[in-house]
């Protein structure tokens, strides 16, 4: 088969289409042939050598993939050759096979192209878990996503909207906003223009966000922390804006609020495939309804990988760059 490999870390031309073995699905794992694959700030991270794949993981990026199966491995039952599928992966999506643990399969859910299927997994998997597993979200309260027109952001909104929240977003252009909207968001904030705290608590009558999702880390800590109610929880799920950050505890002790860091690559498989079951339970029947859709920017040749990284890097897109192997 062939896969996107990476001889030595570096730019998006570090990325190389490269014929390699085939994997071989081994006790409870599933092989499944890829159809697409979809980018995500982690595989940027990993091809510049930053985030290795955790050990006994593919050494292709990819989080993500959608596909058929092609052979299903000792011990694994309720999945057969040809069904279509959607997987959760620690890696080895951006190539035309990879061997998934069958607790980290979906189905492609009802009326969805498969191809289209491979923007799902990572995205809904880090929203569900973290939006609503960990931070708790109700219908009522306020949800701030920053980053709203990304891949996390547009599935955010509407499972958000989906239970009966409201939801503020951040973003750095007018056409992006105004995509956040048609999905659902209700307060709008230009990051390059306007102060996020200072709008959320006007918004919300100086109560402020009782869930923010945050994808900055660092240069967003103290700021989030501000903008939470009393009784709210930040949730951080990215290090766009650094490692190291000042908490203000005292501020943090008087709202009795919250502050959680999740990541999905490295956790045990007990603990995706959890999250996986809780995905499909809650999320597939609103895919099914036509109530949530995955947001697809565009399609090109995996074999084009580099050029899908420089999308990603550049923020030109809106939702999901997908690479598809044919």
């Amino acid at each position: 088969m062939h896969a996107i490999t990476i001889p030595e870390p570096g730019g998006p031309e570090a990325l190389v289409w490269a014929e390699v073995p085939d994997p071989q699905p081994g006790e409870g794992e599933v092989l499944v042939e890829v159809a697409a694959s979809a980018v995500n700030r982690a595989d940027i991270m990993q091809r510049q050598g930053f985030y290795d794949p955790p050990p006994g993981a593919s050494p292709y990026p990819g989080l993500e993939c959608s596909g058929r199966v092609a052979e299903v491995g000792p011990g694994v039952s309720g999945w057969s050759v040809g069904d279509e599928v959607c997987a959760l992966l620690a890696g080895g999506g951006y190539a035309e096979k990879v061997v998934v643990p069958a607790g980290q399969l979906l189905p492609v859910p009802q009326g969805l192209d498969v191809k289209r299927a491979a923007a799902l997994p990572e995205v809904v998997c880090t929203v569900w878990s973290n939006v609503f597993m960990v931070a708790h979200l109700r219908p009522g309260e306020t949800l701030l996503v920053h980053g709203g027109s990304s891949g996390i952001g547009t599935m955010a909104i509407q499972l958000a909207k989906a239970v009966g929240a409201k939801v503020a977003v951040t973003a750095g252009t007018k056409e992006k906003l105004e995509r956040c909207a048609e999905l659902g968001a209700d307060i709008l904030i230009n990051y390059r223009e306007q102060d996020f705290v200072a709008e959320v608590k006007d918004a919300t009558g100086g109560a402020g966000a009782d869930v923010i999702l945050d994808n900055m880390g660092a240069k967003y800590l103290d700021r989030n922390v501000q903008a939470l109610a009393v009784n709210g929880r930040l949730a951080i799920i990215g290090m766009q804006g650094g490692r190291k950050g000042e908490l203000n505890i005292g501020m943090l002790l008087a709202k009795r609020a919250a502050v959680s860091a999740t990541s999905l690559r490295a956790r045990p498989l007990e603990e995706k495939a959890a999250i996986v079951a809780a995905v499909k339970e809650h999320v597939w029947p609103l895919l099914a309804g036509g109530h949530v859709r995955p947001v697809v920017d565009r399609e090109m040749p995996m074999s084009e990988a580099a050029e899908g990284h420089r999308v990603v890097e550049e923020s030109g897109h809106i939702g999901k760059v997908l690479l598809v192997t044919s």
